[in-house]
């Protein structure tokens, strides 16, 4: 698992790696580190993109199972990286290249915008299947990202949407064959750099607010 910075001109890609990208307490580090960076180099937007197959699958129940008595602290991380790319001050895309499960899904569901690979992998939040439910903070953001009829179809259902299913729905705005969901991701944003970050913070703190307490506040 390695995460990694690069620039496309002023848009920060921030790639969470090359296997299934699970939210292991190193891996949010990285994540938390490589955002720093990109703001404190002037990026202008913030992409998020992953392997051939994986976005990201979520939490990392291995490590969870393993350290059972830092449940607590360990999903008040996942709030804070949640609720961090929710009201950062850039624009922000996710380029969906793969499956994105669970938490991963709704990582994708915190940025601005979403861009999915057209002909392969999942958009699932398989909660109600695999017996675990939904946080409140986590619920929040989903049904402040989604459609009412998307999130009951996502949320109470396990169901996994394929790229034109989810845009059907509006769980994400375009798709793009394999090669292209990056670049996609990338071109939606060069319209919006310049953009002021104070009053594009200020923006998204007063729209996710209710979201943002309860995320916090778990």
């Amino acid at each position: 698992m390695t995460v990694s910075l690069t620039y496309d001109e002023k848009i920060a890609v921030l790639r969470l790696g090359d296997d299934e990208n699970r939210f292991a307490p190193a891996f949010l580090d990285d994540v938390d580190s490589a955002i720093d960076q990109a703001l404190a180099d002037g990026a202008e937007g913030l992409v998020t993109t992953g392997g051939a197959k994986f976005y990201s699958n979520g939490l990392d129940l291995d490590w969870l199972g393993a350290h059972s008595d830092q449940g607590p602290w360990y999903l008040g991380r996942v709030h804070g990286l949640l609720a961090r790319l929710l009201t950062l001050p850039v624009p922000t895309a996710a380029a969906v290249v793969g499956h994105a499960f669970g938490a991963g899904a709704m990582l994708a569901l915190a940025h601005d915008f979403r861009v999915m690979r057209s002909d392969r992998g999942f958009f699932c939040l398989p909660e109600v299947d695999i017996r675990i439910p939904f946080h409140p903070g986590m619920a929040a953001l989903i049904q402040a990202k989604l459609t009412p009829q998307a999130a009951v179809g996502s949320m109470t259902t396990g169901r996994r949407f394929g790229g034109p299913e989810a845009r059907e729905y509006g769980i994400v705005d375009a798709t793009a064959a394999q090669a292209d969901v990056t670049t996609a991701a990338v071109d939606l944003l060069r319209p919006l750099q310049g953009k002021d970050r104070g009053t594009l913070g200020a923006i998204k703190a007063t729209m996710f607010g209710s979201v943002m307490d309860t995320l916090t506040n778990e």
